[in-house]
């Protein structure tokens, strides 16, 4: 049967290629994040003990912020673990969206555990006065000192696997990586805030220093979460492939010579490197129903070659004379007339 016979022959649908399984990188991505997740255990309890002995509001703040970074490291284990599962019937196009969900959860815990209880710490500080007993200060500043290395030790390994995949463009692409180092480098920041506070306070016997180092940490973490979660956000509604992916596929399209023009073309992640492609495309006249099948799986075979993240390709193949036949005046008015 000719296509002029039945004009659009709907989504012809198929897997484009094996996805790729990442196993290594998410390998490494786990290490890294069982680092932060050691290194900010050991140091909340630390931070919370001398912000304790000392009373000091910025290293309280700062011990919220390590046990929000702790849990956020929870997540972003379970993340790893959980994206990888393979498609099913329930979830036909599989579970890399869950790499997004629990990326902005940890946004979530960082302006819930870590923002808004150093907000408070600083408003309490500022409202109440802290204790002018400052004999605990300098215990409280060597356990900064020691968690500035550890949070840099950190850093330092995450920024060493994002140069490993491929520098910042590539690199932050995965959401649980870019959240580790975000939070490092958050924690770094945080550690010179709160020391900064702290020896002000001791060398001037004013509190309001600490308190508004306290205040400085809540707007960087603030901050902080509200980018994360602008980014977990846009990739878990469904955030279109890269535009130099988009336009290869694109050309790709065009060059075929069975395919008359490219109507449209939409493009989905659906995972850290799975991507779903739609296009809309007119043939040539005079193509045959088992030409189609063949055109369709070179094309899909085409596209899992220049863009191996295309896990699943849909072509929504039409006839542009039947479709204008449909189209046409004496078709509308017979419409029109019924």
């Amino acid at each position: 049967m000719s296509p002029a016979g039945r004009g659009s022959r709907g989504f012809v649908s198929g897997t484009a290629g094996e996805e790729k399984p990442g196993r290594k990188a998410d390998r490494r991505t786990r290490v890294t994040v069982l680092v932060a997740l050691a290194a900010n255990l050991v140091i909340a309890a630390a931070k919370a003990v001398g912000g304790f002995v000392a009373g000091s509001p910025a290293l309280l703040s700062e011990a919220a912020h390590s046990v929000a970074d702790s849990m956020n490291e929870i997540f972003l284990l379970a993340a790893l673990r959980r994206s990888r599962r393979p498609a099913d019937r329930r979830h036909p196009f599989g579970y890399g969206k869950e790499r997004f969900f629990w990326s902005l959860l940890a946004a979530v815990g960082i302006f819930v555990m870590g923002g808004c209880f150093s907000f408070f710490q600083g408003a309490e500080a500022l409202r109440t006065g802290a204790d002018e007993k400052l004999s605990g200060y300098v215990a409280g500043l060597i356990v900064l000192g020691v968690a500035l290395l550890a949070e840099g030790g950190s850093l330092l390994r995450a920024l060493h696997q994002v140069r490993g995949q491929g520098g910042l463009a590539q690199g932050m692409r995965d959401p649980a990586l870019r959240t580790v180092v975000a939070e490092d480098g958050t924690a770094v920041l945080g550690v010179c805030l709160a020391m900064t506070g702290m020896a002000l306070h001791m060398v001037t016997g004013q509190v309001v220093w600490e308190a508004c180092a306290s205040l400085a940490i809540g707007a960087l973490l603030v901050y902080v979460a509200y980018r994360l979660g602008r980014e977990a956000r846009d990739q878990l509604i469904g955030e279109a492939a890269d535009p130099e992916a988009s336009g290869r596929i694109r050309a790709l399209l065009r060059a075929q010579p069975e395919i008359d023009s490219v109507e449209a073309l939409f493009t989905m992640k659906t995972g850290l490197d799975s991507t779903l492609v739609a296009a809309r495309v007119d043939l040539v006249p005079g193509l045959d129903s088992e030409r189609v099948e063949e055109v369709s799986v070179r094309i899909k075979r085409s596209i899992a070659r220049t863009v191996p993240e295309a896990g699943q390709v849909f072509l929504d193949v039409t006839d542009r004379a039947a479709r204008k036949a449909a189209e046409s005046p004496a078709a509308t008015g017979e419409r029109g007339g019924a």
